[in-house]
């Protein structure tokens, strides 16, 4: 009977100590959403939705609201971002537009792409789209190059008509990226990524832990991490131009050494 006892409390012990280690094999929640690809917008700069380059995001909104996204952008690469808005059955003509702002909050041009487009009564949906210039990896501060870091944009319908404020729409947004390469790379580079929280976090570096919501940075990033793209082809470009430049020192001095004998003295003397 004792035996018995023995048997059952060492399986209850091991029963006990697998449960939290089945617990923890199991994918949480946070871990199996994708975080990419949200599901709906932001109403503000600082609410606004983050969304991965590559992936397309979706949010259910009223006609007249304003939408805010925003995606991670690093030096070397040409961001595009398209919209897409499906309007509802009845209205009257809407003017759709986006625009999208760097880290500073700068409003940045579009390079070319249909930032406002005008839908029509009879339209069932409005295509947008907003080529960036190229992001650069510093900058002089009167500019307003783009630089590296957290772009926002803003997705909103102007002058829309009183009786078509409320209406349900379905809005989609896709920011993909072009890598430029060398013929885009600059020499010097900022210290930190614009990204919301950089300056709470430069402050606090001191601090093993905290936990205070000033001091957390964007939580989407490129793949590779900020300024991954400090390798291009400028780097191969340079390394081809110092060998024939080595090539070409070593010809020309062939060329004018001569046979090494003053002039009219025999071979064989």
């Amino acid at each position: 009977m004792r035996l018995v006892r023995l048997v059952s409390a060492a399986l209850l012990l091991l029963g006990s100590a697998a449960a939290p280690a089945a617990a923890d094999s199991s994918p949480s929640p946070s871990a199996s959403e994708d975080g990419g690809a949200p599901t709906r917008a932001g109403t503000s700069f600082r609410t606004a939705a983050e969304v991965a380059q590559g992936r397309t995001a979706t949010a259910r909104a009223s006609t007249g609201d304003y939408l805010y996204w925003s995606f991670p952008a690093d030096a070397g690469q040409r961001p595009t971002v398209r919209a897409s808005v499906k309007l509802p059955e009845s209205h009257a003509a809407q003017t759709w537009q986006i625009d999208v702002y760097d880290g500073l909050r700068r409003r940045q041009a579009c390079q070319y792409g249909a930032q406002t487009r005008t839908a029509g009564p009879d339209a069932a949906s409005v295509e947008l789209a907003c080529v960036l210039r190229t992001v650069r990896g510093w900058a002089e501060p009167w500019s307003d190059d783009p630089l590296p870091g957290t772009y926002y944009v803003r997705l909103t319908a102007l002058r829309v008509p009183t009786a078509d404020l409320g209406q349900a729409v379905d809005a989609e947004l896709r920011v993909e990226s072009k890598d430029m390469g060398g013929a885009a790379a600059v020499d010097g580079a900022l210290s930190q990524p614009l990204v919301p929280g950089i300056a709470a976090r430069a402050g606090t570096d001191g601090a093993e832990d905290d936990d205070s919501p000033s001091a957390v940075l964007a939580g989407l990033e490129p793949e590779d991490g900020w300024t991954s793209g400090w390798w291009s082809d400028r780097w191969i470009w340079t390394a081809a131009g110092g060998a024939l430049a080595a090539l070409a020192g070593v010809d020309g001095y062939r060329l004018t050494r001569g046979s090494g004998r003053p002039p009219g003295v025999p071979p064989n003397a």
